[in-house]
């Protein structure tokens, strides 16, 4: 049976766009309403901040801090195993990130990740399709990292060690000279994490594209043929010979060429490259699919329903689509839903469908409850 875990209530001083704001949630449906820049993603990504200690949208923790003010504050009070847990973060511009659960501080904000799941979807998951692989890899890192910490310490490990062997190469160049032993000792660091990696990615994609086509499915009703396949160097290859077998092209590149940080997600769309034929709709029905698996996947792995953030998620998309996602988030596997829209009459008509408990806030200069 799911653990109970939702977002009881919600508070910002200088965070984006907000000089200071209070909330207080339905366990169900949230929905935030208003023109375009007035600020609702920005609630969604204090959301997200308070789940995964960063923006999903801008790394920089500073500037995410209100104009010219010194400090940003994001405090949140989750429901959790039927008791609150009090989430806080705070930035300045001279100093550390500071995360702290029921006014204890983290050590390591690894430690956090995973206690509170959630996926958002965005606009901005468009890259996922347009973009490079680094994006594809992020969202199988951003899944994973979410139900497993020791996937997530491999890749701060593997990360740390790939940046200092880079940085080798590159002093070779500039001296004039190459060590292949000293090499070889941050070699030994990438491989045994590196594979434990492949071989949890290789895991996850395998488990996520049965949900990921079921979903396809339902919101296409069956019209289109998509798929999605994991592409890495080293499957069926053995990592430390290919790292030897790489070395002098790596000499002459000054970089690494080889490993799990070239991976790779195909998406397709028929036989095709989905960036190259998806229209937008397809793409976007493409990416909304992608992330309603990966809510069912960490369900599935922890127990726990995930916080669904939905951000302008029925532009571009038919009534018949609408209709079907709608039918999507009323089903019980979703746990607390939280909507942005900038279409009154569309919200009042989906909310009119949807048979739960739900809130809506209008957000303008000034944040209103309906």
């Amino acid at each position: 049976m799911d653990d109970p875990m939702y977002l009881q209530s919600l508070s910002l001083i200088n965070f984006k766009s907000y000089r200071q704001a209070d909330f207080k949630f339905s366990s169900k449906l949230n929905c935030f309403v208003g023109n375009n820049g007035v600020g609702k993603t920005n609630l969604l990504d204090a959301i997200y901040y308070l789940s995964l200690t960063k923006s999903y949208f801008n790394s920089i923790d500073t500037q995410n801090i209100h104009y010219d003010a010194e400090m940003f504050m994001i405090q949140g009070t989750f429901e959790n195993d039927h008791k609150p847990d009090t989430i806080t973060c705070s930035v300045r511009r001279t100093k550390k990130k500071k995360f702290s659960r029921n006014k204890k501080d983290y050590t390591r904000l690894s430690e956090h990740v995973g206690r509170y799941p959630v996926v958002m979807i965005s606009p901005a998951d468009a890259s996922l399709v347009l973009s490079g692989s680094e994006e594809r890899r992020k969202f199988m890192d951003a899944v994973i990292s979410q139900y497993d910490k020791k996937y997530l310490d491999d890749l701060i490990h593997y990360n740390r060690a790939l940046s200092q062997r880079n940085k080798l190469l590159k002093d070779f160049h500039k001296e004039g000279r190459f060590n292949e032993s000293s090499l070889a000792l941050w070699d030994e660091q990438l491989i045994i994490p590196g594979e434990r990696i492949h071989a949890k990615r290789v895991e996850f994609i395998k488990d996520l594209i049965p949900k990921f086509q079921k979903y396809y499915d339902i919101i296409s009703e069956k019209k289109e043929t998509v798929g999605l396949t994991y592409e890495s160097q080293l499957h069926g290859r053995d990592y430390r010979e290919q790292l030897l077998a790489h070395r002098e092209k790596d000499r002459i590149l000054q970089y690494s060429t080889f490993g799990i940080h070239k991976d790779d997600l195909d998406l397709i769309l028929g036989d095709h490259s989905m960036k190259k034929v998806g229209s937008q709709g397809q793409q976007k029905t493409y990416l909304v699919s992608l992330k309603f698996a990966k809510s069912d996947f960490i369900r599935e792995i922890t127990g726990r329903k995930p916080i669904l953030l939905l951000d302008d998620i029925f532009d571009k998309f038919d009534a018949r689509r609408v209709s079907q996602i709608i039918r999507i988030i009323s089903e019980s596997e979703f746990g607390q839903i939280f909507v942005t829209d900038t279409h009154q009459t569309r919200l009042d008509d989906i909310l009119s469908r949807m048979n739960t408990d739900y809130k809506v806030f209008r957000i303008n200069e000034k944040v209103s409850e309906l």
